[in-house]
């Protein structure tokens, strides 16, 4: 179904829960008003279904690994977070391990270079800022954050930005709040380059792994339109090709 919502979001409509059941009812309520799970984004520490996880493991890998089905799969993604794209877990200064989801999630988990890396080694307010959020309710949120809330970022077209702070607040959001705060996506349609991988996929990859995947992401994609498709087949050439390193990523080319 088309809606307003898939033109290019120019506005962030951001607020914090006490709670899981109210950000999931919160979450649900902007699905029913479609706007695309992949607009909206996720960061807490006390989700239920996470307390078995440890280190660092993402949706992605969950995916990509074939077991997207049985019990791992359910204990780890069976609330809210299922709802959402780019499902990960990550330490941060200050907060301990972090569970986040979306396209916030997303940047987060790959920030391994530039600006990000160095906000986010001082903590949740410092990465937001980085990406646009003011620095008083960056604060503000990294305080609640760390008291255990939860934070929901969604992006949105500016003329529905109003309407979203409204459902937000009548969804028991507090501290909610507009702002000009960007987060990077991937592209629609074939990647002219490997800046165009999204984050937590990159972040894995060396720069010649890096060009295989937007190779094979690519031919794939001219093959089938479908975009979970071209992934996977571009993630299994890498296996095929690449070992992980000492540092789990993908840069030994595997004798022929």
């Amino acid at each position: 179904m088309t809606s307003a919502f898939a033109k290019p979001p120019e506005k962030c409509v951001s607020a914090t829960f006490k709670d899981e059941k109210k950000l999931q009812d919160a979450v649900q309520r902007l699905l029913d008003r479609g706007v695309p799970k992949e607009r909206i984004s996720i960061i807490g520490r006390n989700f239920q279904s996470e307390a078995r996880i440890t280190g660092f493991l993402t949706k992605k890998d969950v995916i990509l690994d074939g077991l997207a089905s049985g019990a791992l799969y359910g204990s780890l993604f069976g609330s809210v977070l299922s709802l959402l794209t780019g499902v990960g877990v990550l330490f941060i200064p200050f907060l301990g391990a972090v569970v986040a989801a979306g396209p916030l999630g997303a940047a987060l988990l790959g920030a391994t270079s530039g600006a990000l890396y160095g906000a986010l080694g001082a903590g949740l307010g410092s990465a937001l800022i980085s990406l646009g959020m003011p620095q008083d309710k960056a604060a503000i949120y990294q305080t609640r954050v760390q008291a255990g809330e939860f934070l929901l970022v969604v992006e949105v077209p500016e003329e529905k930005s109003g309407e979203i702070f409204l459902l937000l607040q009548s969804a028991g959001g507090e501290e909610v709040a507009i702002t000009d705060m960007q987060l990077p996506h991937e592209p629609e349609g074939e990647l002219t380059g490997s800046d165009q991988i999204s984050p937590e996929i990159k972040a894995d990859l060396s720069e010649e792994a890096q060009q295989t995947f937007v190779e094979t992401y690519n031919q794939s994609l001219s093959e089938s339109p479908e975009k979970t498709n071209a992934l996977k087949t571009a993630w299994e050439r890498i296996k095929q090709l690449f070992d992980r390193d000492d540092k789990g990523i993908f840069s030994k080319r595997k004798a022929s």
